[in-house]
């Protein structure tokens, strides 16, 4: 058994842990050391890499649209901003663009989404029926008032190439990743991070990136309860004979959604309330496909009655019962306790934001560029949630 010291402890080395740590050692300004603690080295189960990978703006609250607007500059230019040498890291980005539908009842709210959205400075187009239908001929419009599609700035991309991308430009500028499960207490002015070995790292921060398999184990042990449970997502793969062109992202009024995947299509839908517990298995639920999900689309666009099924997976959500919008930043009365935690499926394209944030905030003290407080735990004690109409 050995101490360490280090300036800077993240517990969760995927794309969130990662990115922090790669931002804040691309600062000039901060030298310190920067340790990273991964339970999962081979990222077999981590939120990551069974992601379905896409980025929007087409939220309905500002600060989740503009943590978007950045980030879609920068898996843009990913190439340059996390090259190691002459190492450019490919993520495959395709801006094909997310399609929000809305029935009569749902008008006026898709309506002030996407005039906040524009506001904002996203490019979002507006269609009535009619303009869905010509732009969209594959589409069975005949429920539906209007939908929004993304004509730049939002897609797919490949989430587990942006983690990896973070996690070696981060090794390259000297982070250190460990390969371990971790605890935390409060020892004086510092935090005791005590790994499954017996070794313990001291630091004056921790920030607690460790998502759905124990991030709110870490803040329980650190003294702050936060109602975030790990829950459990499919998605599916199917084949169409029917080629559909310019198909977006499509996001169903139930919000059932399907997305092209190379020559064929995944797809994917959160569960009914009563089928959705708690769960830390990744065993897939077939049936909510064949009882759900193909049902809706095959109404939604014909040509998927006729398909043919394909591989199918599940992930976690780090899901955050309050908001269903993560908690970011430092916590009040815990000194150097930082967490980006509770993201409910919206980690991998707010990575990019978030890491940049809590660097800021780490290095300096305050945020300094994008202002990230309305994520902060404080909104919890408060009873002020942040109202997310467009959660998917």
């Amino acid at each position: 058994m050995s101490d360490r010291t280090a300036d800077v402890v993240i517990i969760g080395g995927a794309v969130m842990g990662s990115a922090v740590a790669c931002h804040l050692a691309m600062r000039d300004d901060f030298d310190g050391r920067i340790v990273v603690i991964e339970a999962d080295p081979a990222y077999e189960t981590c939120a990551s890499a069974r992601s379905a990978a896409s980025i929007r703006q087409q939220f309905s609250s500002a600060i989740n649209i503009e943590i978007s607007l950045y980030g879609i500059g920068f898996l843009r230019d990913i190439g340059a901003t996390l090259a190691v040498d002459t190492d450019r890291p490919v993520i495959d980005l395709h801006e094909g663009g997310y399609l929000f539908l809305a029935t009569p009842d749902k008008l006026e709210i898709l309506q002030e989404n996407h005039q906040l959205q524009q506001d904002l400075g996203a490019d979002i187009g507006y269609l009535d029926a009619s303009e869905l239908k010509a732009k969209f001929p594959w589409l069975d419009v005949t429920d539906l008032a209007a939908g929004c599609h993304g004509l730049t700035g939002e897609g797919w991309f490949d989430g587990y190439g942006l983690m990896q991308a973070f996690r070696k430009k981060a090794r390259s500028l000297g982070v250190d990743y460990l390969a371990d499960r971790a605890s935390v207490r409060r020892t004086g002015e510092d935090w005791q991070v005590q790994l499954s070995t017996g070794d313990t790292f001291s630091a004056p921060v921790v920030v607690n990136c460790a998502g759905a398999s124990g991030g709110a184990e870490l803040c329980r042990q650190a003294g702050l309860d936060v109602p975030v449970v790990s829950r459990k997502r499919c998605v599916f793969t199917f084949e169409c004979r029917d080629q559909l062109e310019r198909f977006p992202l499509l996001i169903d009024p139930t919000g059932t959604y399907v997305r092209p995947e190379g020559t064929g299509y995944i797809c994917g839908s959160a569960p009914p309330a009563d089928r959705d517990p708690d769960c830390s298995d990744f065993d897939v639920d077939y049936s909510l496909f064949e009882d759900h999900i193909w049902p809706t689309l095959a109404a939604r666009v014909p040509a998927f009655e006729a398909i043919k099924p394909g591989a199918a997976w599940a992930g976690s959500y780090d899901m955050n019962l309050f908001d269903h919008n993560a908690f970011i930043g430092p916590v009040p009365d815990l000194p150097g306790f930082h967490l980006a935690l509770g993201f409910s499926g919206h980690g991998l394209q707010q990575s990019p934001a978030v890491g940049r944030g809590l660097a800021e905030m780490i290095a300096t003290g305050r945020y300094q560029t994008l202002d990230l407080s309305p994520l902060s735990i404080e909104r919890l004690s408060a009873g002020r949630p942040i109202i997310e109409k467009n959660v998917v």
